[in-house]
């Protein structure tokens, strides 16, 4: 299954393994507060989608850090929301969300899936396979 956005066929949900993105694409992905991006999704996004070491939080390059090592689930939130509205507010890149927290911080995709029920109505926003159903 897939989806059509700016005329270019992408996957209906965030693909387990990304190796590369187009130009417009932008791999999310969950971090720490202090950018420390050694290991799981956040070590891909820094060598080779232009995250940078120190910076936990939001677009640098391709990609685009969500913390999600702070705490609860509650202290996720404030930073999905604030990536929705970027998304919402950017239409340009399509966006694909990978299991945040879902890895080294330990939490379970029915915790962290619906922190992003406002991004389904976004067509620029993939979520991984599974999340839509919870959300």
């Amino acid at each position: 299954m897939s989806a059509l956005y700016n005329g270019i066929e992408r996957p209906a949900h965030t693909p387990d393994m990304i190796e590369g993105l187009r130009d417009d694409e932008v791999f999310v992905f969950g971090s720490n507060l202090a950018g420390m991006h050694g290991g799981g999704a956040a070590y891909v996004a820094f060598k080779k989608f232009g995250a940078v070491m120190g910076c936990g939080v939001g677009l640098r390059g391709q990609s685009y850090a969500i913390p999600t090592m702070q705490g609860g689930v509650e202290t996720i939130k404030p930073y999905v929301d604030e990536f929705i509205a970027f998304a919402g507010e950017h239409p340009e890149p399509f966006f694909y969300v990978t299991r945040i927290g879902c890895g080294i911080a330990g939490f379970r995709d029915r915790e962290i899936a619906p922190l992003f029920k406002k991004a389904v109505g976004l067509d620029n926003v993939c979520l991984p396979w599974g999340w839509r159903k919870s959300v």
